[in-house]
């Protein structure tokens, strides 16, 4: 386990798993990629809650975070507060859209570029991936996270909302089960098409949250006394790790980690 706090149910459960995964994942490509102990140079997109930005930074890596939402930046800064000094050096926060990275950095400054859930809230896309791979090193790894646009149709139908399960067939858009935000997805194909396009083509590709990606009411299976299934969290994790590598079941996944490098 990568840290996380325990898993509340079942939001927590869906983001445990989220961050959890996309974790492994991450390290299982930097592990393939780079020689044992360097200190790599990561950029992070859209930090979020900064799960992986800090989990980068306590392996010892040095992380730049771009993030547009000033609360989101003041956040993710005091939780940095509370991490050791030399933890704390290696994190640098820059509040800026990341479609503007080319006003902030210079080409191949990154190893690791991370622009995990933020392509659901872009409407194109295509010039925010084409300045992220430039800021890349030759041989740098850029990590996506998307809504997966070919499960659309499987939340509402799991949940007998016919109606939303039809309309997803025939629309790239859903509404996120946690804020009732308005989302964008991106299909795979296209994905993969765009990265070759920008020089950093598809090499390894996961699904994430392929059985917990239903609305909090609708997650299966009862919460034990501490409020996670009751077939505990690594059971969980191990059904979700598998399947997220495991065909057909990664297609159908909620979410896509796709994981393109740059130069091939």
């Amino acid at each position: 386990m990568s840290g996380l706090p325990p898993a509340g149910f079942p939001d927590g459960l869906r983001n445990t798993v989220r961050h959890e995964l996309v974790g492994r994942q991450l390290d299982e490509q930097l592990a393939a990629r780079f020689p044992v102990g360097r200190r790599l140079r990561v950029l992070d997109v859209g930090l979020a809650h900064g799960t992986q930005a800090l989990r980068l930074a306590r392996a010892g890596h040095e992380v730049t975070a771009l993030e547009a939402d000033a609360a989101t930046v003041a956040a993710v800064r005091t939780a940095l507060a509370a991490e050791p000094a030399g933890i704390r050096e290696r994190v640098r926060l820059i509040e800026g859209d990341g479609r503007d990275t080319g006003a902030h950095f210079t080409p191949g400054a990154f190893d690791i570029v991370l622009c995990h859930g933020v392509l659901m809230h872009v409407e194109e896309p295509d010039p925010l991936l084409a300045g992220l791979a430039r800021v890349l090193a030759p041989g740098g790894l850029l990590s996506l996270v998307v809504r997966n646009a070919d499960a659309l149709a499987l939340r509402p139908g799991l949940t007998g909302d016919w109606a939303a399960a039809l309309a997803a067939f025939d629309s790239p858009y859903c509404l996120d089960p946690s804020s009732g935000a308005r989302l964008r997805a991106d299909r795979r194909e296209t994905l993969t098409a765009t990265l070759a396009g920008i020089g950093a083509p598809l090499r390894a590709w996961y699904g994430v949250r392929v059985f917990t990606d239903l609305p909090a009411a609708a997650v299966p299976g009862p919460p034990g006394p501490d409020g996670v299934p009751a077939a505990g969290l690594d059971a969980v994790l191990a059904a979700e790790e598998r399947a997220g590598r495991t065909d057909p079941y990664r297609a159908v996944a909620g979410l896509l980690h796709l994981c393109g490098v740059r130069g091939g």
